[in-house]
Order: structure tokens, then sequence, then C-alpha cells
């Protein structure tokens, strides 16, 4: 990259900062009656669905930091990420809520991290964390649906980030929250571009192989395993709510799960609209998130994978074991 065109790009960043910046700064005027601290939620799991009416203030405390973990059996990777996670914590909030955002970057860290909120304005400058600093935004969450937020550092540093696991998804919910369903999972595919190494290796970023898309693992929840060794669980009369995120950051996700139909898809997570019905396989860009849903008729494993089907083979793939009785007016052999 040439270092015009970095400054470029920095340039452009901190014009768009600017801009923004009379939409984040923490601001009194915007603080709803009542204060609570988000609960956050390690995937596959979700947090609480909403119940409530009203809006309030929703403080989000996140801890970027740097660390050593497998990323498969066979290998270990210098994640960044936020609370210790990759993806990191999945928030979920209420269209008209205040939300009060608390970036700390730990000490220990080597480098600055920020975010960036795909559910409003973005705030990736105000939203920057220098090693052992807090950084604070607050914003109206004024469009529901679901959402990701990442880092957004300048180029191209930027890339690292969101090659190691600086991402995550917010949920803006309806006033009243969504439909009530059984049960609920998020799910985050993402690529991670390592130089070769040997068993054992704690691999190194790629850069070259991000820019030549020739990724080293496209992984569902930060590991090649997360959703094979520990499957999600249902049972047979169940709905289950998928909140399914791409972090990219080079492929669409043709997100279908083997064996199953989405009865209901929401596409972009767009949940101020209809979904649409009985779909097989549905499209997730990079940066895109979708929420897909449907009753398990039959008990079985069945498997979640992006239909770019050789990514399984770098770990686009998850399991879902449904329990239950069988049903051979529905589905049997001959």
């Amino acid at each position: 990259m040439s270092r015009s065109f970095s400054r470029s790009v920095r340039h452009a960043g901190l014009i768009s900062a600017l801009v923004m910046a009379p939409c984040f700064a923490i601001n009194a005027g915007l603080v709803s009656a009542e204060t609570i601290t988000a609960e956050l939620a390690k995937a596959p799991k979700v947090p609480t669905p909403i119940t409530r009416t009203q809006p309030a203030t929703v403080v989000v405390n996140l801890e970027a930091s740097e660390w050593v973990g497998p990323i498969s059996d066979d290998n270990n990777y210098e994640f960044w990420g936020l609370n210790g996670m990759v993806p990191g914590p999945m928030v979920r909030v209420m269209v008209g809520d205040t939300v009060e955002v608390h970036l700390k970057n730990k000490s220990g860290s080597k480098r600055a991290h920020n975010l960036d909120f795909q559910a409003v304005s973005g705030g990736a400058a105000l939203v920057n964390a220098e090693p052992g600093k807090e950084a604070q935004i607050q914003f109206k969450a004024t469009k529901q649906g679901l959402f990701v937020y990442r880092s957004s550092t300048a180029a191209p540093a930027d890339i690292q980030h969101l090659a190691s696991g600086m991402y995550g998804l917010i949920l803006v919910e309806p006033v009243g929250g969504l439909k009530p369903v059984e049960k609920e999972f998020q799910v985050v595919q993402s690529e991670f571009y390592m130089k070769d190494g040997k068993k054992n290796d704690t691999l190194v970023f790629a850069n070259q192989k991000v820019v030549d898309a020739d990724a080293s693992y496209v992984v569902h929840n930060g590991h090649m395993t997360a959703l094979v060794k520990v499957p999600l669980r249902s049972k047979v009369g169940e709905t289950d709510r998928w909140f399914f995120g791409n972090a990219g950051i080079n492929f669409d996700s043709s997100w279908h799960v083997i064996g199953e139909m989405l009865d209901r898809v929401w596409p972009n997570g767009d949940v101020s609209k209809a979904p649409i019905e009985s779909i097989q396989s549905t499209l997730v860009p990079p940066g895109e998130a979708t929420i897909g849903e449907f009753k398990g008729e039959m008990p079985g494993t069945f498997v979640s994978v992006d239909h770019s089907i050789f990514r399984i083979e770098k770990g686009a793939l998850g399991l879902l074991k449904i329990d239950g009785p069988t049903n051979p007016a529905l589905f049997k052999g001959l």
C-alpha cells in the first residue's frame, strides 16, 4: 500500500469522525429514565430477550485485549478481541434506548483498539482507546435490526484487527422485543489468514494472504471446531432462532442448515419488515448479519454450513442436535 493512499484513508477516517462527532459526544440530553448494565453473551449464547416497553440507558462495558489461544486443535494464534472472546460478546438493546459504550483497552495491549457500530453512524475515531485507557460514546438506537460492530482503524492495521477477532453482533429489538421462541443462538462466521507453520505452532498473521483472499481458516465462533465439539442442542417441536453474522473479511457466506429449511428469514437482519419464508440458503455478505428460524420436526444431527461447501475443510460448519420422537408420516426411508 502506498504512503499516499494510506494517508488518504486516514484523512478520510478523520473527516468522517469530525462529521459524526456531534452525534457521539456524551450528552446528558440523550439519557433515558432507567439506567441498566447490558447483559453480554458469549457465542453461541444470546442475551435474555427484552420484554420492557420503555426505553432505557443501556451501559455496555467492553474490554479490548490481545492473547494467544487455539484457532484449531493443532495451532494457536494471537487474537485481538473483546472481553476475552472471539467473536466479541453479543449486545441486545431496544429501539429508542440510549446506548453508552465504555471501551477499555487492557494495559498489556501493544496497540490502540477501537470500535465502529454499524447500528448507528459509526464512531470509530471517538471510540479509540490507547493501551491502559478508556474511550466512551453514547448514541440513540433509532434503527431496529441485527448489526455488526467491528474495529475500524486506518488501513492497513484495520485488516489485521478484522482478521484477528475484533468484531461482534448488536441486536436492536423493536419495542417489546421479538416474538418469543424456545431457543436462540448466535453464530459468527469469520476468516483468519496466517503464514504456514507446523503443528503446535502459534501462527502469524499474513497480510498478503488477505489481499489474495487465501484464507487459512473460515470458522464459526472463533475456532475450527467450536460448534462441532460442543454442538447446539434443541428438541423436536421447538423453534430455533439463529442470529448469524459474517465478519468477513473477504467472503460472502451462503448460510444453510443441511437437513432443515429456514421457515423464516429476515434478510440483512431487518426486523422492521415481514420475513421471507421457506428459504433453503440465505446470502450474508461480509459485514452483514441475518436472522433465521425454523421449527425442528425430526430428530437428528443437522449441519450449519457456508454452502460454498469447500469451506467446511477450513472450519465453516457447526452441528445442531435435535432430540425427540421420529415422525414417519413426515419423513422415512423405504
